[in-house]
């Protein structure tokens, strides 16, 4: 409850680290062993730090664990004022979460059950904030349980604690690799309940594009000009009747695509020049993923061939794109999936494993050589004013993550 009330928006998530860092020091955590990285002179928007990393020492004949969780939140929770009530004090509540036996919930009201979520009209900002407190929770049950156990074996461990999740996975792309080290078992606490487990992501690619054509007086002389809006327009009325806009299924393969963003133009009696726009991609196959953005490529380098003035010139694009993230996922009989599974199930889950169809910062952890679960706090209807937290899902979260920190047998 006291870091959902901190402001952390992307990029400003200083007060964010220097709370955690702060209870960490007051915990016993060697102040050495805390630092962070520079992944936020990475960021197209900078930002006020960059990832913290915390190293645990242990004995190094143990499997080297990793818990890691993202310190920002989206605007909508700015102002958040988290209090605890009970679930059937959530006006019109409806839980789409599962049970602790992993059933369907779907309409289920939540009942008694205690939860916490903001008294402003706000979000609640547990996404991610929940997953951070999980991770300090576990590491103060560490250093409490090495004073009441002197001289019993720990496992090695090293926590992270990272930066602008929410605008792209900032953070975990740009994370220092070299600084956290080589990982055995990884458990990353990010949205969600407790039944499932996430051990695969969705890659996804963003694209602007900037169509140009050539601006008139849209009435006196119309001819002349070149109207970037109807070449946008044409590109994307092809692609729809191709169907590669929404969601495209082709030769048994499958992704999605979505204009997000179209902005140009000024006034009506001026032939729009120019025409900024916005589109992504996403599919769990890679190769289908860039044969979809050539496809939009090749739609919006032919509609400005076709769209012409009374001279016959046309109009021109500007293509970028950018990977956002890559695919991937885990065998069921990974070591960190299978330990999040005995675990769950020791806790009265029965959990099941998924790949999610959006973006997890797990997804460049990958990349990184880190390979890692993705496991829920039980925050609900997040990125809502309606999130919030079931504190019973949070306290078991809790416990799984002190078991991996504690366990000599991780």
């Amino acid at each position: 409850m006291e870091l959902t009330a901190i402001p952390g928006r992307s990029g400003e998530e200083a007060d964010v680290a220097a709370t955690i860092t702060r209870w960490l020091v007051d915990a016993g955590v060697d102040p050495k062993c805390i630092e962070q990285d520079q992944a936020n002179q990475s960021s197209r928007i900078g930002g006020n730090c960059g990832n913290m990393i915390v190293t645990l020492p242990g004995d190094d004949s143990l499997p080297r664990v990793m818990l890691s969780a993202h310190m920002d939140t989206v605007p909508v929770c700015l102002g958040a004022k988290p209090i605890l009530v009970d679930g059937d004090e959530l006006e019109g509540s409806e839980s789409e979460n599962g049970d602790a036996t992993g059933e369907a919930g779907v309409g289920k009201k939540t009942g008694a059950r205690k939860i916490v979520k903001s008294s402003a009209d706000t979000g609640l900002g547990a996404d991610d904030r929940a997953g951070c407190t999980v991770v300090v929770n576990a590491i103060e049950n560490r250093m409490q349980w090495a004073k009441d156990h002197p001289g019993e074996p720990l496992p090695p461990a090293v926590c992270t604690f990272l930066i602008q999740e929410e605008i792209g996975l900032v953070g975990a792309r740009h994370l220092d690799g070299a600084r956290v080290g080589k990982v055995d078992l990884a458990f990353n606490f990010d949205g969600g309940t407790m039944d499932k487990i996430r051990h695969g992501a969705i890659g996804g690619e963003r694209m602007q594009i900037v169509v140009r054509g050539f601006a008139s007086h849209a009435g006196v002389a119309p001819e002349k000009g070149v109207n970037a809006i109807v070449i946008a327009a044409k590109a994307i009325a092809s692609l729809e009747e191709r169907g590669l806009m929404g969601l495209i299924e082709q030769d048994g393969k499958r992704g999605t695509t979505n204009v997000g963003v179209i902005q140009g133009g000024e006034a009506t009696n001026v032939v729009t020049p120019e025409v900024f726009v916005r589109v992504e991609a996403r599919s769990h196959d890679g190769e289908f993923r860039t044969w979809i953005v050539s496809q939009i490529r090749q739609a919006f380098e032919q509609a400005a061939t076709e769209v012409t003035d009374v001279s016959g010139r046309c109009g021109k694009i500007e293509f970028t794109s950018q990977v956002d993230y890559e695919a991937f996922k885990l065998s069921e009989d990974h070591p960190s999936v299978q330990k999040a599974t005995q675990l769950l199930a020791e806790l009265g889950y029965n959990a099941v494993c998924e790949v999610a169809n959006g973006g997890l910062d797990a997804n460049w952890l990958y990349q990184h050589g880190i390979e890692a679960v993705t496991l829920g706090c039980g925050q609900a209807a997040i990125h809502t004013v309606d999130e919030h937290l079931l504190v019973d899902h949070y306290f078991a979260a809790c416990r799984l993550a002190t078991r991996v920190l504690t366990e000599a047998s991780a």
